[in-house]
């Protein structure tokens, strides 16, 4: 019990005074998460909106892939990416392997499918009203669409948070496709298994505290906007 304690003590004593190790995994992971996040909100919404507002035979397929690939395990999504981004794959020309950017591409492969699912879900409890009246009213599809963005607006928000939240917390894809490099490419996630696998448990408390913090206030986030 006491080596939890003078550990935690000495995690809150990193936190405080700013660790530049602390706070640089912080800032990678946060970074990187924001990045895939962007993306995955930039595919995931119009996929959502799409397969919730049409109507087409593999329609019932397409939602099945879509919950399929919310469970996929992240180092799956990490293998597929290694693939493309190798010295051997079609993209290793690059030289993305091991940056933040390839770190970023995996994340928003593994946000996409939360967000349009979330979007998904959302247009299905929106009023099945609201386009056909804005068509009515003399509004193109464009804009018909748009009305009914703005009305699920709060189910959006909360489809990206949610993806947020899947990214930020990850470590297969960033161990995988970051490499783990200090002050670059290691994260939060990846930097508390290193630290605690050498013996330094309070560093990886330390990080471990921040990165429940920000699940905390994701979550929360995430409530308060379901409730709305």
């Amino acid at each position: 019990m006491d080596f939890l304690v003078s550990s935690f003590a000495a995690a809150l004593r990193m936190i405080g005074d700013l660790s530049p190790d602390v706070f640089d995994a912080v800032r990678t992971s946060l970074s990187v998460a924001a990045g895939a996040t962007v993306f995955a909100a930039l595919l995931g919404v119009p996929v959502g909106l799409l397969v919730g507002l049409s109507e087409f035979p593999l329609k019932r397929l397409v939602v099945t892939l879509l919950n399929t690939l919310m469970a996929v395990p992240t180092v799956v999504v990490g293998l597929f990416v290694y693939g493309f981004l190798s010295r051997q794959g079609p993209l290793g020309v690059m030289g993305l392997l091991f940056t933040p950017t390839a770190i970023v591409i995996g994340g928003t492969m593994l946000a996409a499918p939360i967000v349009a699912n979330y979007a998904l879900a959302s247009v299905r409890g929106a009023d099945p009203r609201i386009v056909p009246t804005a068509l009515t009213l003399g509004a193109d599809r464009f804009r018909a669409v748009a009305t009914l963005a703005g009305e699920i607006r709060f189910g959006i928000l909360a489809a990206v948070i949610a993806g947020f939240g899947r990214v930020v917390s990850e470590i297969g894809v960033a161990m995988m496709l970051g490499g783990n490099i200090r002050g670059y490419t290691r994260t939060m996630t990846t930097a508390i298994a290193l630290e605690t696998s050498k013996g330094e448990f309070a560093f990886g408390m330390a990080l471990g505290i921040v990165l429940m913090l920000v699940a905390l206030v994701v979550n929360l986030f995430l409530n308060l906007l379901q409730r709305r």
